[in-house]
């Protein structure tokens, strides 16, 4: 039993190839907007890409791009194709075609909708890519001298003061880590030789903070240095300070940013996704409706349409059984008749005659 049947009559099949020719157009511009946010995604990535750890992340907008070109090919041939299945004798013309068009269509339909799963399972790999990339860039701060590194301060300086936040989970990350470069240090200073002696790795730590940390809203000039020491500072009140520094960390704000624009980006490819999934749809019950009326012989004749011919059941069970046998025609072992020789084969190969010995007469 078909699965969706319609019965179509000449008019509704004419009025569905309109239809799907407009549809069709529409899928164009669909999949030009696919293309541009696929591109607009990896610009977006692209502007911080320095605090990331891999650039694996890019294969989300490398398939938004990718799916969108396919789609404005895919839907400009299949609006011509619907253009001419209103017409009996152009469609003999694709006839051949449209199996084959169908079929890919539903593998590019399916690209969409991953596609749009694939935007909100970014996030936990997002994650962890800024964690480690911003971890990375903090230690390479102070390498302002360093080829290959120095951009990083002035990276991580904008987009602290972009995205008002400090450190990578929070102010007190650059506690951790020697974020002043020593051609800055004065050796000759006592305090600070015992500072880097006191430490293991010979790294000079302090409790500060670099100025890109600092608080537009905060009510005093900015507090850096000796952030620990609250008798440092003149009316310095800790639990009232929280203005003084941002206290969101990097990777919590970035991820918020990046997971913002995915979920609008995801919704939208989905919303696509339903659109490809409708004129797939309707360009089936065409395909199947024309194929019928071709077997009736007669054009201004009913036809019915479907998406399956059989049921799920019978059409996976068809496939399967295809499957499983496409490698017996090579299995010549089980042949019952390989050891038996046909009729022309005896009459080709000739009987040997075996020489009789004569006795001839003394």
């Amino acid at each position: 039993m078909a699965v969706g049947k319609v019965t179509f009559t000449k008019v509704e099949r004419e009025k569905l190839a309109e239809v799907l020719l407009l549809l069709n157009w529409i899928s164009v511009l669909t999949g030009a907007i696919l293309f541009g946010l696929g591109l607009f995604l990896k610009v977006e990535i692209l502007k911080w890409q320095e605090v990331m750890s891999e650039q694996g992340i890019l294969y989300v907008p490398y398939m938004l791009i990718t799916t969108g070109l396919a789609a404005c090919g895919i839907n400009y041939l299949g609006g011509k194709i619907c253009l001419d299945c209103a017409d009996t004798n152009k469609f003999l013309r694709w006839k051949l075609v449209m199996m084959p068009y169908v079929i890919c269509t539903f593998f590019f339909t399916s690209c969409i909708l991953v596609g749009a799963l694939m935007c909100y399972s970014f996030r936990s790999q997002l994650e962890e890519s800024l964690l480690l990339g911003l971890r990375n860039a903090m230690l390479y701060y102070k390498d302002t001298d360093t080829p290959g590194r120095c951009y990083l301060k002035r990276t991580l300086d904008l987009l602290q003061i972009q995205f008002q936040c400090c450190g990578n989970t929070g102010h007190r990350d650059w506690f951790q880590i020697q974020w002043i470069s020593n051609r800055y240090l004065d050796m000759t200073s006592s305090a600070v030789v015992d500072r880097i002696r006191s430490n293991v790795e010979g790294r000079y730590l302090m409790d500060s903070v670099p100025f890109s940390c600092c608080s537009t809203f905060s009510p005093r000039p900015c507090i850096q240095q000796k952030l620990s020491n609250s008798s440092a500072h003149l009316n310095y009140d800790q639990r009232s300070q929280q203005l003084n520094l941002w206290r969101r960390g990097c990777r919590q704000t970035l991820l918020d940013h990046y997971t913002g624009i995915m979920q609008s980006i995801g919704l939208t490819v989905l919303l696509i996704w339903l659109f490809e999934l409708l004129v797939l749809t309707g360009v089936r019950y065409l395909q199947t409706a024309m194929e019928n009326v071709i077997r009736l012989g007669d054009p201004d004749s009913e036809s019915d349409g479907w998406i399956l011919e059989n049921s799920l059941a019978e059409t996976a069970r068809s496939n399967f059984n295809i499957i499983k046998n496409l490698g017996k025609c090579y299995q010549v072992d089980d042949d019952p008749n390989i050891n038996i020789p046909t009729a022309a084969a005896e009459q080709e190969v000739p009987s040997q005659q075996v020489p009789m010995l004569t006795k001839h007469p003394a």
